[in-house]
């Protein structure tokens, strides 16, 4: 079996005269990039520049839109109403389409960030909110999400998904990422983070808080560039997965080939049920 994955991150998230992660060396890891759109982070300068960039390096650009929290880096809660959330998408995701348009690019998919990005997985308002922008704006773009409310949403919408696997954060028995605020949220040991995400792509399993496999859904591994030793980190996770026979592509392609091996299969078992019922009729024929 061939397995197939999207390497992701997120760039651009300086601000000003301020830099975040060494993104030109993450550049050389990722086939997508999650890039800032002013409320959490990033400026024109640096989502000019950003965009720029991935598309020298044949990166796929994505649009990482958030609460509008300079301050807090979008990882605090907002009350927000639904439509402030869908009025936010549409403002932060078209502003990224015109760098990307005057760069002779597209943005590709959109991954909501922090706070948002885990309230959209357990909140169906906010879920609705980000999938209906979405689909009101451009029905082409793939919605990043972690399975829950963001990805059921966007499914009945008809609209294409991209399951996120975050290799170095911990998992909750629900299935849902243990909170930053709590101890051990965030997993440091290289040796562990790696050997989860070969797993969460080869075995479609990541090993919980309570010590139990959880089944999970792995299109795209989101890498970061923030912490200590992180470019290191990235490099290694890359190589232990083209090790483990793991083709690392963009996640279009991820999805295209998602979808032909379902059809595939759908077929097959379309057409075992059709040779069974042919053959009960013909035994049933020769009974009589």
């Amino acid at each position: 079996m061939t397995y197939m994955v999207d390497l992701v991150a997120d760039l651009g998230e300086g601000f000003g005269a301020y830099t975040m992660g060494d993104d030109e060396a993450l550049l050389d890891v990722l086939t997508s990039a999650n890039i800032a759109c002013g409320f959490h982070a990033g400026d024109p300068r640096i989502m000019d520049a950003t965009v720029r960039h991935c598309v020298r390096r044949g990166v796929a650009v994505g649009a990482h839109p958030s609460f509008p929290d300079l301050v807090g880096f979008g990882r605090r809660a907002m009350d927000l109403t639904p439509d402030e959330v869908r009025t936010d998408m549409l403002y932060q995701i078209g502003a990224l389409r015109a760098f990307a348009a005057a760069h002779g690019t597209q943005v590709r998919h959109i991954a909501p960030h922090g706070r948002l990005g885990n309230l959209v997985a357990t909140r169906p308002d906010y879920a609705q909110a980000v999938a209906e922008a979405v689909e009101s704006l451009d029905r082409s773009l793939i919605v990043l999400a972690q399975d829950g409310a963001l990805a059921d949403a966007a499914r009945a919408r008809g609209l294409r998904v991209g399951i996120v696997g975050i290799a170095d954060r911990a998992y909750r028995d629900d299935g849902t990422l243990v909170p930053r605020s709590e101890p051990g949220a965030v997993i440091h040991d290289p040796g562990e983070i790696a050997e989860r995400t070969v797993r969460m792509v080869t075995e479609g399993v990541v090993r919980g808080v309570g010590g139990r496999d959880l089944p999970v859904e792995c299109d795209t591994v989101l890498l970061h560039g923030d912490t200590p030793g992180a470019i290191t980190l990235a490099h290694r996770i890359r190589r232990e997965l083209l090790a483990a026979g793991v083709q690392i592509t963009p996640l279009a392609n991820v999805l295209d080939a998602k979808a032909a091996n379902a059809k595939a299969a759908n077929a097959k078992a379309a057409n075992a049920e059709a040779d069974g019922t042919r053959a009960a009729n013909t035994t049933a024929g020769r009974s009589a």
